[in-house]
């Protein structure tokens, strides 16, 4: 199964997300699920990349994304930054939603 954290301010403002596993839709090489997910969140992460004055924290390995926005960012990049999480969240919660069984999505407070 595919986890999707997205991390959040206590006000609900998007920071980042960590996407960790695989779906096992299908043999690997096959699975829509996991190429949908990856495509999404290595996009939000080159765009946010291209986007932004300051990078954000990135972490890839096999089976595992983590993006988390830096803490200083001036008040247009964030947002940029708002928006394009936005985007990827409403893709990823669209995945979620039709694959359950493969894809389970939360949100945790920093």
């Amino acid at each position: 199964m595919i986890r999707i954290v997205f991390w959040q301010e206590r006000g609900g403002s998007l920071t980042g997300f960590t996407v960790t596993g695989h779906a096992g839709y299908r043999p690997k090489g096959e699975d829509i699920v996991c190429a949908a997910v990856s495509a999404l969140a290595q996009t939000a992460v080159f765009s946010l990349k291209d986007h932004l004055e300051e990078e954000p924290g990135v972490s890839i390995r096999e089976g595992f994304l983590e993006c988390r926005l830096p803490a200083s960012l001036n008040p247009a990049d964030q947002e940029k930054a708002r928006v394009i999480l936005k985007t990827i969240e409403l893709g990823l919660k669209a995945i979620a939603s039709d694959y359950r069984q493969y894809v389970a999505l939360e949100y945790k407070n920093i």
